[in-house]
């Protein structure tokens, strides 16, 4: 057996900065030439440092590496600055714009004036600055503060890194807290994993343990409470029950059971967490997705009161007109639904693929426009929202954008205090809406508008904490129009026929001749042949048969990340595959990137505007601002190498992040290794992806485990409590 690779020797390098050549002050990411005593050319350097400036001595610990453009770099791990002690430094230091009210001159006539004594003057004598030509009252005492917020951020980086922290890290740090950043460790180290994104629970937990806490103390057991809790809502949960969370704190904090009790006691008596019923058993819930629930039943409720804001139309009349109109004929299911959508005020519209919700929906929005309504048009991604304005001819936009993100303030700048403009708004893919998320849409809906929430309750529920429109359907409280009917055009679709079987339960049938089929299963008896299967069928089957591309077109959904048919090992084996000689690559955060490739968004950034699941390409890697320039549908994102944990490798992803997306064609992976995610709404849900084709590779047996497994994970929510104590 191959014995595992080296890690690279760390090594220690000690020099004087002599150009910055990038920093991002957002991320501390720095590239600097430095002069290192011994070696005559200027060492590049790149890491990660709150601030930097030419003058300063850096004290580094890492590798050498060397890039394709720039030859050989030092990558710091670790960077710690101090300030210089040379007259010359001092002198490069001051005049780099680093001390706010000093420039390239001034700091030439302070040093002449002072030398080495330069910085003990500034901060102990700083009146004496005056005896320098051009400097009055005002600047000195400006020099002075400048100086002194310096030292600040000098001295909580100090502190981070004595307490386990590195720069990229500490840099995190430094940016969300400011000078408070050593009080706020000091007090409450846990707030991190709340506050700071890629710092988790154990990671400040292990900082804790630094600064002395024990195992049992207060802030650990209460904020132990609390993230098992959040990792609840990892798999979609708003609540636990009281017996359940107890024992998973417990795991986690590897404390018995009777403090952890005290500790919740202190989280109710506190109100960071809430205790309340659901279907008998005793649950706690985290505040806010307890109120996020809780807001979005009274919401819907109040607006199900009153008359739709539209005037009364004669559902019989307007059907024969739109008919006429479009020159198609509804059938009774769609009529029905029609009827049911003019004359509620809040109605939900639910069923599968080819049962006509697109034609319906046209229908509706037809005889509403010509009634003069005030229509807007939502889906929780880019890609349904595209999809959406296609079919309606009418702009769609993502529930963000509707709402308007605040990257400021954070949250949204539309809601109750700055309505939505509108008689009624139409949501489609709702099944896809969790529930903070739907809280924050209906805060911004007026009392008096409209709602139509359109989606499939059969496919998987949000990513995010909730069952919202299971729920809402469930519950009885509100209209709801079901549509069953598969049309004759869309019968002939076997991926469409594919998809109901495989919701009732069935298996699907496949093709005796695949000449006009589109739909496949190809067997493989190990996951190892299904991932060479894979790869020959996305970059040569798929493109020489049907003519697709094989990287804008296909797209591999896998019921997991993990194992060899999971989606990180297979990104890893398309990329070679269909980007096999790339001009330049960069390797960050386990991932590798390079001009060409497929990437997606993975959390929603409110600066940059994209969003969870989007998808993109690298368009390319610029070395000299240390930055990868991606395009999402022809807008180009720049990220800092730094920032790139927030994209992943897309040539395959899991079938929960596909949510909401459609692809011309989607290849399907199905093993028997993923036997905890087979469930028959996954399987549904991935193959109802497909537009134009569907290719399932894997084992038969796994397939119909999925079909046979009705029972999806259960989620712990109360809205369906709160609308059923209305219906």
């Amino acid at each position: 057996m191959a014995s595992a690779p080296e890690a690279p020797h760390k090594e220690t390098l000690v020099g004087s900065v002599e150009r910055v050549t990038f920093h991002n002050e957002d991320n501390g990411f720095a590239v600097l030439k430095v002069k290192v005593r011994g070696q005559r050319d200027l060492v590049p350097v790149v890491g990660h440092a709150a601030s930097i400036s030419a003058g300063e001595f850096i004290h580094a610990v890492g590798v050498w590496f060397t890039d394709r453009t720039h030859g050989l770099q030092f990558k710091a791990d670790f960077l710690k600055t101090t300030p210089p002690t040379t007259a010359e430094g001092i002198e490069k230091y001051l005049g780099s714009g680093m001390v706010r009210g000093i420039g390239p001159k001034l700091a030439q006539r302070i040093v002449a004036a002072f030398g080495v004594g330069t910085f003990e003057i500034i901060e102990a004598e700083p009146t004496r600055l005056r005896e320098v030509s051009g400097i009055g009252e005002m600047r000195a005492a400006r020099i002075a503060a400048g100086w002194a917020e310096q030292k600040a951020v000098r001295d909580i980086m100090v502190f981070l890194h004595a307490n386990g922290v590195g720069t990229s890290r500490a840099v995190r740090i430094f940016k969300t807290y400011g000078h408070d950043a050593i009080q706020v460790m000091t007090e409450n180290p846990y707030r991190l994993a709340r506050d700071i994104r890629g710092i988790g629970f154990r990671t400040a937990d292990a900082i804790a343990m630094r600064l002395g806490l024990t195992k049992e103390s207060p802030q650990r057991l209460r904020a132990g409470v609390s993230f098992a809790l959040q990792e609840a809502t990892d798999d979609g949960h708003c609540g636990l029950p009281r017996a359940e969370l107890i024992h998973l704190a417990t795991d986690l904090l590897d404390v018995p059971a009777r403090p952890i009790e005290a500790a919740l006691a202190e989280e109710l008596s506190a109100g960071e967490v809430v205790a309340d019923a659901i279907e008998g058993t005793d649950c706690i819930f985290l505040r806010g997705l307890y109120v996020a629930e809780r807001g979005v039943a009274d919401r819907l409720l109040s607006l199900c009161d009153g008359a739709p804001p539209w005037p009364r139309i004669d559902a019989t009349v307007a059907v024969g007109w739109v008919e006429k109109k479009t020159g198609k004929t509804l059938a009774a299911s769609q009529r029905a639904a029609v009827t049911m959508a003019l004359q509620s005020k809040v109605v939900v519209v639910t069923g599968g693929p080819g049962v006509g919700k697109t034609t319906l929906l046209d229908a509706i929005l037809r005889i509403l426009t010509a009634k003069r309504t005030k229509i807007l048009l939502a889906a929780p991604t880019g890609r349904a929202a595209k999809r959406m304005t296609e079919q309606t001819g009418m702009e769609a936009k993502t529930i963000h954008r509707l709402l308007e993100t605040d990257p400021k303030e954070g949250g949204f700048k539309r809601g109750a205090d700055n309505p939505l403009d509108c008689d009624l708004l139409v949501v489609d893919e709702a099944s896809m809406i969790d529930a903070p998320l739907m809280f924050a849409l209906l805060k911004a809906l007026p009392t008096t508008s409209g709602l139509m929430l359109v989606g499939d309750v059969d496919q998987l529920p949000s990513v995010g904490p909730g069952r919202v429109l299971a729920d809402i359907i469930e519950s009885g409280a509100l209209p709801v129009a079901r549509l069953t009917e598969v049309f004759r055009q869309a019968a002939e679709s076997r991926i469409v026929v594919g998809a109901h079987r495989i919701n009732e339960g069935k298996m699907p049938e496949w093709p005796r001749r695949s000449e006009d089929a589109d739909f496949f299963f190809v067997e493989a008896a190990t996951p190892e042949e299904g991932a060479a299967k894979v790869v020959e069928i996305v970059r040569d089957r798929i493109p020489r048969r049907f003519g697709m591309d094989a990287v804008g077109d296909v797209q591999v959904l896998c019921p997991m990340q993990r194992g060899a048919l999971g989606a990180r090992s297979l990104n890893a084996d398309l990329q070679k595959a269909l980007n096999p000689n790339p001009s330049d690559k960069i390797e960050r955060f386990g991932s590798v990137f390079a001009p060409g490739d497929k990437i997606m968004q993975t959390e929603n950034d409110y600066d940059r505007e994209v969003f969870n699941g989007d998808l993109g390409r690298v368009a390319r890697i610029d070395r000299e601002e240390g930055a990868l320039v991606a395009s999402f549908d022809g807008r180009e994102v720049t990220y800092a190498f730094g920032e790139l944990d927030a994209v992943v490798p897309a040539y395959a992803t899991t079938i929960h992040k596909s949510q909401g997306s459609e692809y011309p064609a989607v290849v399907i992976t199905l093993a028997t290794q993923h036997y905890t995610m087979l469930a028959r709404n996954l399987v549904y849900t991935a193959v109802t992806r497909g537009k134009r084709l569907v290719v399932i590779v894997g084992q038969k047996r796994a397939l119909a485990i999925a079909v046979r497994n009705a029972r999806a994970n259960k989620r712990w929510t109360r809205l369906k409590q709160w609308l059923a104590a209305r219906a």
